[in-house]
């Protein structure tokens, strides 16, 4: 897929979760959600650090400070908003062609910037549609986007499994919408019962 495209995607489920988060209710935050580990809090501060600080980050080839490792980014009413210019300013980092050539340091390895930048509009996808989820809400993708994200989940399922990123697949019609199939590959129930 050609960054321009891959970028496009970024965009859009930027601002779909952008919107999904601005529909987070504070006091929905200490609530369970489907993924057993995680209460919401700790899901959205995930979400906001890897999808917007992280994105960013990497366009810049930066590592992320441990400082922003451990902050609660629900501490602050505002979050919802400080996540979607975040999200903006990451998305913007990424408009130069020029960040989408060679490999990223990862602290521990290297991928291709464009990989990179797939997977963590992959991220951006699935975590918002965690969200929306505990929260009532549906997260919208385009089939384009929701292509790139299966394609992702295909391609990188065992890595994400081996870091509990990941459950087992479950079970999905092979004409299912391309976002429900990535969902259930990515060991989401795709229509959960929340």
């Amino acid at each position: 897929m050609k960054h321009d495209e891959t970028h496009r995607y970024m965009s859009e489920c930027a601002a779909e979760a952008a919107r999904v988060a601005r529909g987070v209710p504070a006091a929905d935050l200490d609530k369970p959600t489907h993924c057993a580990d995680w209460d919401l809090r700790a899901m959205v501060n995930h979400w906001v650090l890897y999808t917007s600080h992280g994105l960013e980050h990497r366009a810049l080839r930066k590592q992320l400070p441990e400082e922003l490792l451990t902050r609660d980014f629900t501490a602050d009413p505002l979050w919802a908003q400080a996540y979607a210019a975040r999200l903006d300013r990451a998305v913007d980092a990424w408009a130069d062609p020029a960040v989408w050539e060679g490999e990223v340091d990862l602290g521990g390895g290297t991928l291709p910037a464009a990989d990179l930048a797939a997977m963590i509009v992959k991220e951006t996808a699935v975590h918002g549609w965690d969200v929306a989820v505990s929260t009532g809400q549906a997260f919208h993708v385009s089939d384009g986007a929701a292509r790139l994200v299966l394609d992702v989940v295909e391609r990188h399922g065992d890595l994400y499994r081996r870091y509990d990123g990941f459950a087992a697949p479950v079970p999905c019609p092979p004409d299912a919408p391309p976002f429900e199939r990535a969902l259930a590959a990515s060991g989401r129930d795709p229509r959960p019962q929340v």
